[in-house]
């Protein structure tokens, strides 16, 4: 899936989900150490549990982040497959 997140520097979030499990997560733009390690701790997980981990997370004055933005794409995944 890819997605255009709202409100922080990234423009673009690309996740793969196999089996109910995230296997990558690469973000376009933001600050790249920080965004690969969230790429890479959420590796592995499910959606829901990355989901309550990120979501609320903002950065700075922005009321989102990076790491928020993800957590609303995964939601956003979630219900389009229903």
């Amino acid at each position: 899936m890819k997605y255009k997140p709202v409100g922080v520097c990234s423009s673009s979030i690309d996740i793969q989900v196999e089996n109910d499990t995230i296997k990558s997560v690469s973000f376009t733009g933001g600050c790249n150490g920080n965004l690969q390690g969230i790429s890479s701790l959420v590796q592995g997980m499910k959606p829901e549990e990355a989901i309550m981990k990120l979501k609320g997370i903002k950065c700075g004055y922005k009321n989102t982040s990076c790491p928020d933005q993800l957590a609303i794409a995964l939601e956003k995944m979630i219900q389009d497959q229903q």
